[in-house]
């Protein structure tokens, strides 16, 4: 079972770039077909958030139509970029999108794993939160799974990065808290996945592993200082490969989208190594 994972696609309207120098449109149309190309390809891809930049219509219009390439079948989340109301708009044929009332949150079978994903938003702010009624949605959620493999999803991070300007819009460290106890009541979790800081990390979390992607466009600065200013870099573009086995659980890759030199072997025809 092999799942991709994108995140923070951060599309405009056509023809625009994010923070006018990132052509956010071009580079998800590259990590489409570096996504098609894949051998073997992922059974499912899993978007993390921030899908678009402002929300708007015709953003998420130009979303769906850089989409259509897309040879996998594929699931939605909501970041703080998103608007609820014309994602579901755009999306009007997506089921799950509408199954949780107030809330952009469902859960999926996909092959032998339990996919829930969550919605962390607060329209308005950066930060995100799970209040109440997401958090009780989610312990319903990981009751039914009745020790199926589940894969978690949000956007917003529950735990400290060391990038000072990311930690202060990551999930509320309350609801965090609250998640990790939740997580922890569930050894089924094989992990909980985000996006929002535009980097990969890992980190352990309610007994199992948060992890983190970087972004098929812009990567926010690898900065650890504690005063270290809000920054983004041009780095190469790339996304996640989380495999699945029974026996061995969850083990991710990060793949790049752009080509690189090779592959070159390491072996001579005849055996020996190459020197």
């Amino acid at each position: 079972m092999l799942l991709a994972q994108i995140s923070d696609l951060h599309i405009k309207r056509p023809g625009a770039l994010a923070y006018r120098r990132v052509d956010t449109g071009a580079a998800l149309a590259r990590c489409v077909a570096a996504l098609n190309a894949l051998e073997p390809r992922p059974d499912v891809v899993i978007m993390t958030g921030d899908l678009v930049d402002q929300g708007d219509p015709e953003q998420y219009a130009h979303l769906k139509a850089l989409l259509a390439p897309l040879e996998i079948p594929y699931y939605l989340l909501v970041g703080n970029h998103d608007d609820r109301t014309a994602l579901r708009d755009a999306f009007s044929e997506r089921a799950e999108l509408r199954s949780g009332g107030d809330f952009v949150h469902y859960a999926a079978d996909i092959g032998p794993l339990r996919l829930i994903a969550l919605d962390s938003i607060v329209p308005g702010q950066s930060a995100g939160d799970l209040c109440e009624a997401r958090l009780e949605w989610l312990a319903r959620q990981l009751d039914e799974a009745q020790g199926k493999p589940v894969v978690v999803a949000l956007h917003h991070p529950p735990f400290e990065c060391g990038i000072g300007h990311m930690d202060a819009l990551r999930l509320d460290p309350q609801a965090a808290q609250k998640l990790a106890a939740l997580i922890a009541r569930h050894p089924n979790v094989e992990r909980v996945i985000c996006g929002h800081v535009h980097r990969p990390m890992f980190v352990r979390f309610g007994g199992t592993i948060a992890s983190a992607v970087p972004a098929p466009a812009h990567q926010v600065a690898l900065d650890l200082r504690e005063d270290a200013p809000s920054a983004f870099m041009l780095e190469p573009p790339a996304f996640a490969l989380h495999r699945y086995d029974a026996t061995t659980g969850l083990v991710t890759h990060h793949a790049y989208v752009d080509a690189s030199e090779g592959p070159y072997p390491f072996y001579e025809p005849e055996g020996a190594l190459i020197d």
